[in-house]
């Protein structure tokens, strides 16, 4: 398996060999710290903890635990990365190519409260003769068990939930930037914390 911890920046575009334009997502994935290391002996499961350094104020707690990995970071995330890695240790983009196909995990952008069209794509109601209930949701229960069932569609609060696009393809890297360039969109907002891996 591989992972890295990196912050998305933004998108743009690149021209592959024929010059067509290619859509394409950049994320800044500095060296990632071991922070700690999870075995089948003492934990009961094998995992790695990655910690994506930052030089920002963490709490005593935060700090106990990343003291033996000699880092401050707030963004911590466990990948089973196999054996033989040790605390304190660096991990960066040399173990991803051009071409691979990964997993990108975010926290999709929050766009607040939103009614049942916007969020669930619900069909708008007619809009002539006299028609004035063309976003509302309509029906939303029956006459038996008498109440509102659970998970029944209805406007709420839409994003801001962790999301997970499968098999983006890394259409370029720069090792010497710490840049991955990743074919389409992926989810977050820009500087938001994106989990990277493929197995």
């Amino acid at each position: 398996m591989k992972a890295i911890i990196g912050r998305k920046i933004g998108m743009t575009r690149i021209y592959d060999e024929e010059g067509n334009a290619l859509p394409v997502t950049l994320v800044i994935a500095e060296p990632n710290t071991i922070s700690q290391v999870k075995t089948q002996e003492k934990d009961g499961y094998d995992s790695v903890q990655l910690a994506l350094s930052e030089e920002k104020k963490i709490n005593k707690p935060q700090a106990g635990h990343l003291a033996k990995a000699k880092i401050k970071s707030r963004h911590l995330k466990e990948f089973n990365l196999g054996a033989n890695i040790q605390v304190g240790s660096k991990i960066n983009l040399s173990t991803f190519k051009k071409g691979d196909f990964i997993n990108v995990t975010s926290i999709s952008k929050g766009k607040g409260f939103a009614g049942t069209v916007k969020r669930h794509h619900f069909h708008l109601g007619p809009k002539t003769h006299g028609g004035d209930n063309y976003r509302r949701p309509g029906s939303i229960g029956s006459m038996y068990p008498q109440r509102v069932i659970k998970g029944r569609r209805m406007a709420g609060h839409l994003g801001n939930k962790k999301v997970t696009a499968k098999n983006i393809k890394i259409a370029d890297i720069s090792l010497e930037n710490h840049i991955l360039m990743l074919s389409g969109a992926v989810p977050g907002p820009k500087k938001g914390i994106v989990y990277i891996w493929s197995k």
